[in-house]
């Protein structure tokens, strides 16, 4: 059941964020496309509802306990970035706006990577306190190694992320002939 609510949650995200984005530019109802865009975390609110009862009731932990920790997480961490970069190119598809700049290249570039591994972070962060509660939660009733590898797993992800962001500030990638540097991402990478 967890497992099929992860794929829900994961379903739903990205047909609110489709019907919100078609709100605010096709239809023309700004408005009521951020109320929509705002009802995407009550869905990992569900899930952490769920996952904390299906433990309650007496559930061994396993790897749907973590992979559910892990997605909300992930949720905490690149939700709203998810969110923010797909409307700017919304807005400019479908409603006339200026080009998203992208990641560029170079420092700039770099510094993008460094952004996104502080939202890694933060995603592990949220992924392993949920984890240590549900580690703490079922006590020595429990096997919880299942979950103390889910942590594992995140700081693993952390890790792999900060090799990818040095491996730009060490090699930075180049613009290609022909392309000017950008000095910096515009505001869709806060």
């Amino acid at each position: 059941m967890i497992v099929a609510l992860i794929i829900a949650c994961e379903v739903g995200f990205w047909v609110l964020l489709a019907a919100g984005l078609a709100l605010r530019y096709l239809a023309k109802m700004p408005k009521l496309g951020a109320a929509v865009l705002l009802c995407e975390p009550l869905m990992e609110l569900v899930l952490l509802v769920v996952t904390t009862i299906d433990l309650k009731n007496g559930a061994e932990p396993d790897w749907k306990h973590g992979l559910a920790a892990l997605y909300i997480g992930y949720t905490v961490g690149y939700g709203h970035y998810t969110v923010k970069w797909l409307d700017g190119h919304a807005a400019h598809r479908l409603a006339g706006g200026p080009k998203p700049a992208g990641a560029g290249y170079g420092k700039a570039r770099a510094v993008h990577e460094w952004k996104l591994w502080v939202r890694t972070v933060v995603a592990a962060a949220v992924a392993l306190g949920l984890l240590q509660v549900a580690i703490w939660y079922v006590g020595d009733a429990g096997d919880v190694s299942s979950l103390e590898a889910w942590q594992f797993g995140a700081l693993r992800a952390v890790g792999i992320h900060a090799l990818v962001a040095v491996a730009y500030t060490i090699w930075p990638k180049k613009a290609p002939a022909g392309v000017e540097e950008r000095p910096a991402l515009a505001k869709t990478d806060r």
